[in-house]
């Protein structure tokens, strides 16, 4: 097969960021990935010329409404995991919550969403920390950052300085790769993955960075959240220097390969990558809510337990459905 990224070649992921090889003239530049020149025309024949092999199975999809009881989740004394809805997920760490990247509803009035939520927001903890992973809009979604307390603090990667100064959400920190937050004996890192951003086709894409979080809770655990990555061969890296009990991977949009290979993984290169993280624990996200790949929205977790089971790492992954709540047991 063609390889989808750069490959590192004896590189280090922590030489390219001391070295700032992810910083370009004016914009960012993604070390890890293929030139995305010629990008536009690729969307146009997708849009207009391709044929979708998976629309017979559009007609199983189902709308399915998210329900979340809080108050266990605020009764809970140590860490659980909810997977809200997209990529959203909303972490309990002994006394804080952390919501990673909140959508709350539909992006585009065009794109379905398949997640409806049920629930009164205003039932929902009020995040201590908002963790961003990058700006594409199903991640960063002002509308939904508006819901929230503009005195939140948000932790993003570099380059969001005019989207926070607009919502009048001052209270940042903003990361390079592997810059780490620290709150207590909790700690948050922003590593480098084989990704880009753009919210604006004018100005083009790059302006701002993107990146996956590893979090060291308070708790005692370490949680791997991937943001949107395509596969490339620096997981095996992580994996050798961070002990992580588990990884969260964005499984959807990967349909066809030869379009999304350079931004998202398949379920084949999720179990790779998980293998090479030598995570304890893998739960996928991303899925089920807007169809923004061939795939039917339901396809992702099917797929990903077929390639479990090929490599006998079924009884590794994690099933959460929207608005369910996994609670992990105290570390001793």
């Amino acid at each position: 097969d063609k390889l989808h990224y750069k490959p590192l070649n004896g590189r280090s992921l922590r030489n390219i960021a001391r070295d700032k090889l992810h910083h370009g003239a004016g914009r960012f530049v993604n070390p890890l990935g293929l030139d995305r020149r010629g990008r536009f025309w690729q969307v146009m024949r997708w849009k207009l010329f391709h044929e979708n092999r998976f629309k017979e199975s559009f007609a199983e999809e189902r709308v399915v409404p998210v329900s979340i009881d809080w108050e266990p989740i605020r009764r809970h004394r140590g860490l659980s995991l909810t997977f809200v809805k997209h990529a959203c997920v909303m972490i309990r760490d002994l006394d804080r919550h952390l919501l990673v990247d909140p959508v709350f509803s539909d992006i585009f009035w065009f794109i379905k969403d398949f997640t409806p939520l049920q629930f009164d927001l205003k039932h929902m903890p009020q995040p201590n920390h908002v963790l961003i992973t990058h700006g594409h809009y199903d991640h960063l979604d002002t509308s939904s950052l508006e819901r929230l307390d503009p005195s939140t603090h948000v932790i993003t990667p570099l380059g969001y300085n005019d989207i926070f100064r607009d919502l009048n959400m001052q209270h940042r920190t903003q990361l390079d790769w592997y810059d780490t937050y620290r709150n207590g004996n909790r700690a948050i890192t922003l590593l480098p993955c084989n990704h880009w951003t753009m919210r604006n086709p004018i100005s083009g894409p790059t302006h701002s960075l993107w990146g996956s979080y590893l979090i060291k809770t308070g708790s005692g655990y370490t949680i791997y959240i991937s943001g949107d990555t395509a596969y490339f061969d620096g997981f095996e890296e992580l994996g050798k220097e961070f002990d992580i009990d588990l990884a969260v991977f964005n499984l959807g949009a990967y349909e066809p390969r030869w379009f999304m290979a350079q931004s998202h993984m398949n379920p084949r290169e999720t179990v790779q990558a998980f293998k090479e993280l030598k995570a304890k624990k893998l739960l996928i996200v991303h899925w089920g809510t807007f169809r923004l790949g061939d795939e039917p929205v339901h396809f992702p977790p099917v797929q990903i337990k077929q390639e479990l089971k090929k490599a006998g790492l079924l009884d590794r992954w994690v099933e959460l459905e929207h608005g369910q709540t996994l609670y992990f047991d105290s570390k001793s």
